[in-house]
């Protein structure tokens, strides 16, 4: 079992997809704990990752098609609540 705490903004560090078969243990600032799947917090990861990328005007692959400028490649933190295990 992975065990991540989240942050005093609401966000969990995670800069990778997990296993999907593996149980991932997230305890909230509110000190609620819950049980989500990889596979669901991978769902997760890829949004705020969809997310991000359109911010940022990039490809699906995460490239700038624009004029050339120092991009950081992905994202580091997902930002998650109690009740995302539905």
């Amino acid at each position: 079992m992975i065990t991540l705490r989240q942050d005093s903004q609401g966000f969990i560090r995670m800069n990778r997809h997990f296993p999907a078969s593996a149980a991932v243990s997230i305890t909230f600032t509110d000190g609620t704990q819950e049980v989500l799947t990889g596979k669901r917090l991978n769902q997760v990861y890829d949004e705020a990752l969809a997310a991000y990328r359109a911010e940022n005007q990039l490809d699906a692959k995460g490239f700038s098609r624009g004029p050339r400028k120092k991009v950081h490649p992905g994202i580091e933190f997902v930002a998650v609540r109690p009740g995302m295990a539905e």
